[in-house]
């Protein structure tokens, strides 16, 4: 295997993108395109139009509380309402990358604030700031790559 891969290499092929696949089903889609941002998997009263996230089965608004509710995506860009750095490594990470990683609380156009790890350095971020959701690849599991999604500044957007 290491020598075919050297030979690739040498010869410039590149190996076929491995699947992706969530860390938990059912928050954020997978584009097909790796350049497509990812989308929230959120839920939409069809009673008041209240948006959710994560999904629920019932809207939690007082006045409301309809069990009249679809699936919905939502995202991929927002505004970066707070933030924190920590300077741990991020939970399930095996990548040296991860240790120190930044959390914000993203206002989607949507309604919903979400709470959502940052890619890159503190010092890239401000309040107020438009972010845009990306995947990230935490590990390797049976050669797939297991991926979070993260928001990033909308300046550093690939």
């Amino acid at each position: 295997m290491l020598r075919r891969t050297r030979l690739r290499q040498h010869y410039g092929m590149a190996d076929a993108p491995k699947p992706r696949v969530p860390v938990k089903a059912g928050y954020f889609t997978i584009p097909d395109d790796p350049a497509t941002p990812p989308r929230l998997l959120a839920t939409r009263c069809e009673t008041c139009g209240e948006h959710y996230f994560p999904r629920r089965k019932v809207c939690a608004r007082p006045e409301c509380l309809s069990t009249k509710t679809a699936d919905v995506e939502i995202g991929p860009r927002g505004t970066l309402y707070s933030y924190t750095f920590v300077h741990f490594p991020l939970f399930g990470s095996m990548r040296v990358e991860h240790i120190g990683y930044g959390v914000g609380q993203v206002d989607l156009a949507e309604g919903p604030r979400v709470q959502l790890p940052l890619a890159g350095k503190q010092e890239e971020y401000r309040v107020g700031m438009a972010v845009e959701a990306e995947l990230e690849a935490l590990r390797e599991d049976a050669g797939r790559e297991v991926v979070i999604v993260r928001f990033r500044p909308v300046e550093a957007t690939r």
